[in-house]
């Protein structure tokens, strides 16, 4: 008899791919010793090479700084990288020229929380191929925190809008789970605790069925802003009887397209120092070896 396989369990819905975070930042300067020397991350060598812009890569995924007003986003980032020691050493080692800043870091069982020095704050998980897919390096999640009772509303709005699978969950408070691309989620978990008021960050993806959900958010009169033919932009979440507004960020929609989709990302080997220097280890690789091939 032949094999029998669960063809849905490779579904993706309409997000193929989480790209980036964007903040903005009034510092590059002390942008570059969190991201790149603190948590380990690349500078994008090839895009927004001035001062007034950094791309941070994370595996396949970055993080957007442009300078401006800090931006805070209200949750935190889920970010995979390996070896927690290590990261604890980097983390301490910046500790003292971000004095006076936001900066922190912290121990958990399963994580290390790093707080950026205008108080974004960074989950850093170590690879794990059940929670976060097969990767060594990057964003499986964005995490947000949203009024009670708006979970359910929100785990709707996305299918039916955006295309993109959704569930509840039960845990610490309850969250709408959105799939926005192989092991990539957006998270709204609700709290009762007091939120500031939207700041202008935004969250990107791409999606195969570009215009459909476009005409269902301009019906609406949810369209923000008109990028260019492979991109636009909205920013409220919506209950779709009421048209009330859940939650407000904004998310920047791609094509798949788009002439940047899936570019190549460079990732460095924080371990490689000019003291310890090894030929064919300045990369890492962002994917887990084949010996940890699930099959």
């Amino acid at each position: 008899m032949p094999q029998q396989f669960d063809r849905s369990a490779e579904d993706l819905g309409n997000a193929i791919h989480f790209e980036h975070v964007n903040i903005t930042v009034p510092d590059q300067r002390l942008a570059t010793l969190f991201y790149v020397t603190g948590l380990g991350l690349t500078r994008d060598p090839y895009l927004m090479v001035s001062d007034t812009n950094m791309w941070i890569n994370a595996g396949r995924s970055q993080f957007h700084l442009p300078q401006g007003k800090p931006q805070v986003l209200r949750g935190h980032t889920g970010l995979v990288i390996e070896g927690r020691e290590a990261l604890l050493a980097r983390l301490a080692s910046v500790k003292s020229k971000l004095e006076g800043t936001a900066f922190a870091y912290a121990e958990h069982n399963d994580y290390v929380e790093a707080t950026c020095p205008w108080g974004n704050r960074i989950r850093v998980h170590e690879p794990d191929a059940a929670r976060f897919g097969r990767i060594t390096i990057g964003i499986p999640y964005v995490e947000f925190d949203v009024p009670v009772g708006s979970a359910q509303a929100i785990c709707a709005f996305y299918p039916e809008i955006m295309g993109m699978p959704a569930a509840l969950r039960n845990g610490d408070g309850k969250v709408a789970a959105v799939q926005t691309g192989r092991d990539q989620h957006l998270l709204f978990r609700e709290t009762d605790r007091p939120q500031p008021g939207y700041d202008g960050h935004h969250v990107q993806m791409y999606i195969t069925d570009f215009s459909g959900p476009y005409r269902k958010l301009l019906a609406r009169d949810l369209i923000s802003r008109e990028d260019n033919q492979y991109q636009y932009r909205f920013c409220d979440i919506v209950d779709l009887d009421s048209g009330k507004p859940l939650f407000t960020v904004e998310h920047e929609v791609r094509s798949a397209t788009h002439p940047m989709f899936m570019r190549p990302l460079v990732n460095r080997n924080p371990a490689v120092n000019n003291r310890n220097y090894a030929y064919g280890h300045d990369q890492a690789s962002w994917a887990m070896g084949p010996d940890q091939y699930e099959g």
